[in-house]
């Protein structure tokens, strides 16, 4: 083999075992980066639950309202008892409501759209109001927080209610059957 050639062959065998060492390198940055990005994410979402159950807390206080708080960030009080069993899924539950912003917005309520009537555990409504319905039974009147992670979330309802809202309903269970 000639100098040149031999020079080329070696170039070309550093070039080829330089471009295999890049690869597993390049593929560790792209991880590290997801990994990155991942972290981020949970430590914004962290952050965003913590800011709004501070802005919750705050909102009861000012009030002066005596709340339950449930593990998921839930906030009711039952400031009228009813009778009978709790109500249990697979029962339709027929409730008075008024649903408002923490604002103290109102924006649906059983006055303008008349009573609202779901199945419970059928997924028609807020997990945030299946789990707070749960806790209530015939004739209970209730005011329950639920975060925007139990609500409309990141989107809002696409209607009135904001994306990231927290809602605050005002309840009256008529029936359950």
């Amino acid at each position: 083999m000639n100098p040149t050639g031999y020079i080329v062959g070696l170039v070309g065998l550093v070039f080829l075992a330089g471009s295999c060492s890049q690869k597993p390198q390049q593929a560790k940055r792209q991880e590290h980066a997801k990994v990155s990005r991942e972290e981020s994410l949970i430590k914004a979402n962290r952050y965003l639950v913590k800011s709004e159950n501070e802005e919750i807390d705050n909102y009861v206080a000012r009030h002066g309202w005596k709340m339950e708080k449930t593990p998921s960030g839930l906030r009711y009080m039952i400031y009228q008892k009813g009778s009978g069993p709790l109500a249990k899924k697979g029962e339709v539950a027929v409730l008075n409501y008024k649903l408002m912003l923490i604002t103290g917005d109102v924006l649906y309520s059983s006055d303008s759209t008349g009573p609202l009537v779901f199945e419970i555990g059928h997924g028609d409504v807020e997990s945030g109001l299946e789990e707070a319905l749960l806790l209530l039974r015939k004739g209970d009147k209730a005011r329950v927080i639920i975060p925007s992670h139990l609500g409309h979330g990141l989107l809002g309802d696409q209607k009135k209610i904001p994306p990231r809202s927290t809602v605050i309903y005002d309840l009256e269970v008529i029936n359950l059957k």
